[in-house]
């Protein structure tokens, strides 16, 4: 008997379910694929509006849960070996409707399953994995494994692409700019971690399989990273509180705050980031031996409330 996966996943751009489709290319004929989207109940446009995208940030960061539409139900009463969860980060958290389903009952379908998470990320993911870490651990599923795949580019020329590809829905090369999002050769790639993850789910030896994906490249983690979002993370906390103040999503009362916060980030990411990256750089060398600690503490699997 084949075994059974259960695929759960957000998009808007249909970028998560090409990298999922690339990472488990070499055994759709071997194992059972189920693909199950997360949809919330009002979807979010793309490409996005500046105001809508900048006036999300708030509940994202607090985890507020948006309606999601609830998972069909043979799927929450459905036999699955093994969850591969793809999901992406907003606002150094992860997206708003992957928070929300992870809140809902439909995260009961992932209790006491194995589940593999995949994320699609500009660069920064760090702090969302550790929530998706705790919710996983309250609905009591086991996470084996975590695949990354990033947008290799410099920071600010990912940036310069994002903020194209998410305003005007253009993707693709022009100009002096790349392509927007994870680049396709890195996505064409994933397809080598398929056979490791059937070999280990059919062997009964996932607790080995993250290592193994490691090997080959699942998780790269550059150190600066760390100290770029324990910085970042208290901002966005600031500004989440800040911006409720005067209203929930789409008050006109708040308009005034989400502009200030979203021309900071723009400051920010092309005026002090390559500032904060260099200031980086020296607090690695004097604080090397701790922060090496913290980089091996990211790649693992387990879940310590409050590391970043």
């Amino acid at each position: 008997m084949k075994p059974r996966i259960l695929v759960l996943y957000f998009t808007q751009t249909g970028q998560l379910r090409h990298i999922l489709d690339n990472i488990l290319q070499d055994i759709k004929d071997k194992a059972e694929l189920e693909y199950v989207a997360i949809e919330p109940v009002t979807p979010y446009p793309f490409p996005w509006k500046a105001v809508t995208f900048f006036d999300t940030m708030p509940e994202t960061v607090q985890h507020l849960p948006i309606d999601i539409k609830p998972l069909p139900e043979h799927v929450m009463n459905g036999h699955y070996d093994l969850v591969v969860f793809g999901w992406q980060p907003w606002f150094l958290n992860p997206s708003l409707p992957i928070t929300s389903f992870l809140q809902s009952p439909s995260a009961k379908v992932l209790s006491g399953k194995p589940v593999i998470t995949v994320i699609g990320a500009r660069n920064m993911w760090l702090h969302a994995q550790e929530k998706v870490k705790m919710y996983l651990e309250q609905v009591n599923a086991k996470l084996v494994a975590n695949i990354a795949l990033v947008d290799t580019n410099t920071n600010i020329i990912s940036t310069l692409t994002v903020i194209r590809w998410s305003f005007t829905g253009r993707k693709e090369a022009k100009g002096l700019l790349p392509a927007a999002g994870v680049q396709e050769k890195d996505i064409q790639l994933a397809q080598r971690y398929g056979t490791p993850i059937f070999k280990h789910l059919t062997e009964n030896k996932l607790d080995s399989l993250h290592q193994e994906l490691m090997m080959i490249g699942s998780v790269k983690l550059n150190p600066a990273l760390v100290l770029l979002e324990q910085k970042g993370i208290k901002n966005f906390r600031f500004w989440a509180k800040y911006i409720r103040e005067k209203g929930g999503p789409g008050d006109p009362k708040r308009f005034g705050r989400v502009k200030q916060f979203k021309n900071l980030l723009i400051v920010a990411i092309f005026i002090l980031s390559p500032l904060t990256a260099l200031l980086a750089a020296i607090k690695l060398q004097l604080k090397k031996k701790s922060l090496l600690k913290d980089v091996a503490y990211f790649k693992r699997l387990k879940y310590e409330a409050g590391r970043i």
